[in-house]
Order: C-alpha cells, then sequence, then structure tokens
C-alpha cells in the first residue's frame, strides 16, 4: 500500500467518521427531547391524578350533601307532610300517599 493509498483511505474513514459522528450528535438530541418530553409527561399526568382524585372527592361530598337531603324531605313526608310543589307543607290526610310527593321523591333524575 503506497502513501497516496492511505491517505485516500485515512480522508474516506474521516470523511466516514464525522457523517456517524453527525449521526451520532442527531440521535443523541432526539434522546434528549424524548427525555424532556417524558418528563413533561410524567408531571402533567402526575397533575392530572390528583386532579381527578380531586373530583372525586368532589363528588362523593357532593352524593352526601344530596343524600342528606333528600332524607330530610323524607323525613318530612313520612311525618304526613306533602313536599310537592302543588301542596307542600299542607297535613296529608290520614298519612295517603301523594302522587306528586312520590313522583318527587322516588323518580330518578
Amino acid at each position: 500500500m503506497n502513501k497516496k493509498e492511505l491517505l485516500e483511505q485515512m480522508e474516506s474513514f474521516s470523511q466516514q467518521f464525522m457523517v456517524t459522528l453527525a449521526e451520532l450528535d442527531a440521535m443523541r438530541k432526539k434522546v434528549q427531547e424524548v427525555f424532556e418530553e417524558n418528563a413533561r409527561l410524567r408531571m402533567e399526568n402526575t397533575a392530572l391524578r390528583e386532579h381527578l382524585s380531586q373530583l372525586v372527592v368532589e363528588e362523593q361530598h357532593s352524593l352526601k350533601s344530596s343524600t342528606r337531603g333528600k332524607e330530610y324531605v323524607e323525613s318530612i313526608y313520612e311525618e304526613g307532610f306533602h313536599v310537592c310543589n302543588d301542596f307542600y307543607g299542607q297535613h296529608r290526610e290520614n298519612k295517603e300517599d301523594c302522587a306528586f310527593c312520590m313522583e318527587l321523591l322516588y323518580s330518578r333524575k
């Protein structure tokens, strides 16, 4: 192998090495972007989980409050008073059932 061939091979190797180095740098940048996006998504996921937990707690509290209110209205009805819009507060004769009150108390909405 003469000097010229050796220099040509060295130049070729150097160019290939530079191309490989550029590809490696591009890959490093892409991996860095992926890591940053992953960290951002983890933080967003954590925030969403906390928000979801808060919404669940609020919903449970709302259901408890709603249930307490319904129980109170039912107790008024059981004491013999109307809870419907038409006869609200009036005494029910012989505690007979009122279709309007029953609709209000037991209809599913």
